[in-house]
């Protein structure tokens, strides 16, 4: 569906949704210039609590930036804020849904406070927060 600011309504939601694999994670250490061992070192990752490879935290946040960027509410959307809570790890192997929600709807300026969050697929919450947007489309 092609979101207008008019069209939106509390409760609406959608998802977005990727695999985490070895080359994602290495692509996103090589953009970020994050190269903690925990993500990319199999023998250092195995000393910590975790006992392998984590994803970075922030590859579950841009998941959460495509939605609102691509779904909901859509081209046109400017991040304003956006708040998150790390649940739990994610590991190479996992696919990842992201999800919006609209939570708010701001008139007087356009703006939209949508309810995010990153599950497993699992289901099991790895990501949870809040976003505010401007929609002026």
């Amino acid at each position: 569906m092609a979101w207008t600011y008019e069209k939106l309504k509390v409760g609406d939601k959608d998802s977005i949704s990727k695999p985490i694999t070895d080359d994602v994670v290495r692509k996103f250490a090589d953009v970020s210039n994050d190269n903690n061992p925990l993500h990319l070192d199999e023998d250092f990752a195995k000393t910590t609590p975790f006992g392998k490879r984590i994803a970075h935290g922030m590859i579950s946040a841009g998941l959460i930036s495509a939605v609102l960027g691509t779904k909901l509410p859509g081209m046109g959307t400017v991040y304003m804020t956006q708040s998150l809570k790390f649940r739990r790890p994610v590991f190479l192997g996992d696919t990842l849904t992201a999800w919006a929600e609209v939570q708010e709807k701001i008139d007087a300026k356009k703006r939209v406070v949508l309810k995010t969050w990153v599950e497993n697929q699992k289901g099991e919450a790895v990501v949870e927060g809040e976003a505010l947007v401007l929609f002026d489309v």
